[in-house]
């Protein structure tokens, strides 16, 4: 073979490989028009949501109004609930269900099913979620630059949370979600828990820093989130520590984990911490990608976008928050204490998520909803190989009022084939959450793990 011909093989070699490359990395459009992204703050608020009501008036209009303490309250505190003499409107049950069939998620009507003695409460619609200025100034500009990458893998081009206030698919209201705004950092104090049939369950207490870099006023490369947390009762447990690396682009960079075992007194990597890897401490009912709602790759799945529509979903749930709650009061057999949870009438976008030939994965369809007003995915079904509804997921969200955020006080992951549950966030009798830290980046290092106390 000559020179030449050899140049033109390796040339058209490379083109082949470009445009294969070009063309399996725009799964989406890449962004919309400025006269579409004109309607953020008028007909649409600002991240994205239809400022207007519902026609029967049972969806007000949203009015970015942050709800504000009643009584003392200061940084620090338990946030009181803005609305005390709120009433419940009606209850749900398992014998009123077929009543509100078009709004209730399939999880909630199998759940009813299964548990007589489970109820959903809905008070009236109070469109809570609000933000920094400088988040919907951020999703603004995001409307008109952010674009997907690497066939969904990756976000490019955004500026702090919410990338696609617009979204054209599945991958951009995920990514929504997994973009969306909790503040720079924060520290957290937690209890979680398996809630067996007969209501028995032993916690366990973490402490967790987290910083979100990509809501950082600094350029970022590839971080999305750095997350550091130790185990701290019950003793047997005490001391184990988990680094973990989120990156705004997996296919470019994966997740990177490691631990420290207090009974070794080594660190490791551990590589396989995602995906449907089961989730320590929760007796199988949790995946790690079950955790926040849905977190990580999106990478085994296809991302079908059916729509919007009107749901029964958690929301201002400041009792399941407060710090007069006994644990034992929220942790009930069968469910959450019903008297305890507040549902309320909200538009979700619709997410429908199935596993992709050739993939593995315990669920086959997961089925996302997720608030319009928040990008935070409030309810999931999640069925398994067969087909059967198989898990049922809530999170259950307040105004942080303060700063303000909206983000959940707590997350339920019901069994339906046993009945058991499993509960994460409990922070009743911790220390509050806090928003004000600013952690180092030598804090994320896998060798601050042996260190930190």
């Amino acid at each position: 073979m000559t020179i030449k011909n050899l140049i033109k093989m390796v040339t058209r070699h490379s083109i082949f490989v470009f445009l294969l490359c070009a063309s399996s990395m725009q799964t989406s459009m890449a962004a919309v028009s400025e006269t579409e992204a004109a309607r953020l703050g008028v007909d649409l608020s600002p991240i994205g949501a239809k400022r207007a009501g519902n026609k029967d008036g049972s969806i007000p209009k949203w009015e970015n109004e942050t709800p504000k303490a009643i009584g003392k309250f200061s940084t620090g505190d338990h946030h009181p609930n803005p609305f005390p003499d709120d009433k419940p409107l009606f209850t749900i049950n398992s014998t009123n269900a077929s009543e509100y069939d078009a709004l209730l998620s399939e999880g909630h009507k199998l759940l009813l099913k299964n548990n007589p003695k489970m109820f959903l409460q809905v008070y009236q619609t109070r469109r809570t979620a609000t933000y920094p200025d400088k988040v919907y100034k951020n999703a603004k500009q995001n409307a008109v630059s952010a674009t997907l990458v690497d066939s969904g893998e990756g976000v490019d081009g955004s500026i702090g949370a919410v990338p696609f206030p617009i979204p054209n698919d599945g991958y951009e209201v995920m990514w929504n979600h997994k973009l969306r705004y909790r503040g720079e950092a924060v520290k957290t104090y937690s209890a979680s828990t398996v809630v067996n049939t007969n209501g028995a369950h032993s916690l366990m207490k973490v402490e967790a820093t987290i910083k979100f870099k990509f809501a950082s006023k600094k350029k970022n490369t590839n971080e999305a989130i750095n997350l550091v947390g130790k185990t701290t009762s019950p003793p047997r447990m005490a001391g184990n520590k988990l680094l973990m690396h989120e990156s705004i682009n997996s296919f470019d960079e994966p997740r990177q984990t490691w631990i420290y075992m207090a009974g070794q007194r080594r660190t490791r990597r551990a590589p396989d911490i995602s995906h449907d890897a089961p989730y320590p401490g929760t007796d199988g009912i949790v995946l790690v990608d079950n955790t926040d709602m849905f977190n990580g790759a999106l990478d085994r799945f296809e991302w079908e976008l059916i729509g919007k529509k009107e749901l029964f979903i958690p929301y201002n749930s400041y009792d399941l928050h407060s710090a007069e709650t006994e644990y034992d009061e929220i942790l009930q057999p069968g469910s959450l204490n019903p008297l305890l949870s507040r549902y309320e009438r909200h538009r979700v976008w619709v997410v429908e998520a199935t596993l992709k030939s050739g993939f593995r994965h315990r669920f086959s369809k997961r089925v996302f909803y997720v608030d319009e007003d928040s990008w935070q995915v409030a309810l999931v079904d999640q069925y398994d190989g067969r087909g059967n509804l198989f898990s049922f997921s809530e999170g259950h969200p307040i105004n942080y009022y303060e700063n303000p955020l909206f983000w959940y006080t707590l997350e339920a992951v019901y069994n339906l084939q046993d009945g058991r549950y499993y509960v994460s966030g409990l922070d009743n009798q911790e220390r509050m959450y806090d928003f004000s830290v600013k952690p180092r980046d030598s804090l994320f290092k896998p060798a601050s793990l042996a260190r930190m106390r």
